[in-house]
């Protein structure tokens, strides 16, 4: 593949800030601007994967507004990142499993950031339906896994969408994740007034008679007096680590009058919204097996609110497969294609790589459908989906790992780049016979 043009990138409209993976903090990731987390390895001078999780760090700021225009031109660096083609991750069972690195992953990031035989790097981000974690230390958590420069840009997570929800809701009660980090997520989206199922406990502990708070969860919840307060929406940020509490509290929201504990509806309609970041029943976790996920949490509140209320509870999901995720990631992509290549349309491709056939293929699949560029679904064999079934929903490859991923879109681009010239070529030589033939002087008629 040939090297694509070097482009001229606009000039950075604020200095990136370069922190240690060992030493950053989420903290310091949300409050200073653009930032890039890196191994102490590459702290001295940026490594090859600085490109594109600084370029990645400056559209996402751009996109969310935090950074403002620039009105001087400055002198840009160049680029030789392509602007056809990205790459889109899934996290579990496709780069990493159980908490480490699958093998593959390291050698698929190498080969993304320059280390191939067609002279190019590629864009990439990472989309997962991982939730309970800010995506700056979701940024600070992979870095140190797969010990490479990336940036808080570079990730979208199942519940990132909600955050667009901070305005509609005041108080809200947010569910799952470990110790009070989901409170700090959704409170970093800009939600108002945000409580946890330890808030209600402590004000009455009778709310769920097999569960005590320990001594710090005391500590860390917050005194209210919730005879007075209207939840106005549930939002399930991450895996309950207490499926008994945790259904308890939201079934007593459900059945409330207009979210406030302690009441009962007449026609159990009153109740506030359930949002749930993600629909993954399963997932790929260090065990052998699969683990059950938040969609089988969505699954069993659905059944038990009908078996208590005889209604239907319509709940709304975010993450793979819903098209908002899909439609983030597209923008994000066309932010940063925008800024870098002066070109306002997302890359022509993106291959979406994920381990689950009915949340990374399908979500894939279906939003394909409907987007303006191609979507292109790669499924793994390193996570949920296991060789010998048949997926239910069927992705475009499917292949051994990530490294293989990575090879077979970057195959594609070259073969399709291949035609195309030879498709110019011929159109060349056709164009050039047409010329011929007609600067040939005009055989005289024969008199008879």
């Amino acid at each position: 593949m040939a090297v694509p043009q070097m482009l001229a990138l606009p000039p950075r409209p604020r200095a990136l800030r370069r922190l240690s993976s060992q030493s950053a903090t989420q903290d310091a990731l949300k409050t200073r601007g653009p930032t890039i987390v890196v191994p102490p390895k590459h702290l001295m001078a940026p490594s090859e994967a600085h490109d594109v999780a600084a370029s990645m760090e400056l559209a996402r700021h751009g996109l969310e507004e935090l950074v403002p225009p620039v009105s001087t031109p400055g002198t840009p660096p160049r680029s030789t990142v392509t602007d056809k083609y990205a790459y889109a991750f899934d996290i579990d069972g496709v780069l990493i499993r159980g908490g480490k690195p699958i093998p593959e992953a390291i050698e698929a990031m190498k080969m993304l950031n320059g280390e191939n035989s067609y002279g190019i790097k590629i864009p990439y981000i990472f989309v997962t339906n991982g939730g309970g974690k800010t995506e700056q230390e979701r940024c600070i958590q992979l870095s140190q896994q797969l010990e490479i420069e990336v940036s808080p840009g570079q990730f979208i997570c199942g519940h990132t969408p909600m955050r667009e929800m901070a305005e509609k809701y005041g108080t809200v009660l947010v569910v799952g994740g470990e110790g009070e980090k989901c409170r700090v997520v959704a409170e970093g989206y800009g939600f108002k007034d945000v409580v946890t199922p330890g808030d209600i406990i402590k004000d009455n502990q009778d709310t769920t008679p097999f569960r005590k708070l320990t001594e710090e969860e005391y500590k860390n919840s917050r005194s209210r007096d919730f005879s007075k307060i209207n939840i106005e929406a549930i939002f399930v940020f991450a895996d309950s680590r207490d499926w008994a509490g945790d259904q308890q509290i939201i079934l007593d929201l459900l059945m409330s009058k207009n979210g406030q504990l302690g009441t009962r509806s007449e026609t159990f309609d009153d109740g506030p919204p359930v949002f749930f970041s993600h629909n993954d029943v399963v997932w790929s976790a260090s065990h052998d097996l699969t683990r059950l996920g938040m969609g089988a949490l969505r699954l069993s509140l659905e059944a038990m609110f009908k078996a208590v209320t005889g209604k239907e509870l319509n709940t709304t999901a975010f993450g793979k497969p819903q098209i908002g995720t899909f439609q983030f990631a597209t923008r994000l992509l066309q932010q940063w294609r925008k800024d870098t290549h002066g070109i306002d349309s997302p890359p022509d491709t993106v291959y979406f790589v994920g381990d689950t056939p009915e949340s990374d293929v399908r979500g894939t699949n279906e939003f394909n459908k409907q987007s303006e560029n191609t979507w292109y679904s790669i499924l793994v064999r390193t996570g949920v989906y296991q060789e010998g079934t048949k997926p239910k929903f069927t992705p475009k490859a499917t292949v051994d790992n990530v490294l293989e991923a990575v090879k077979h879109g970057m195959e594609r681009e070259y073969r399709k780049m291949m035609k195309e010239a030879m498709a110019v070529a011929e159109d060349g030589v056709r164009e050039m016979a047409i010329i011929d033939e007609e600067s040939r002087p005009a055989t005289p008629m024969k008199t008879v």
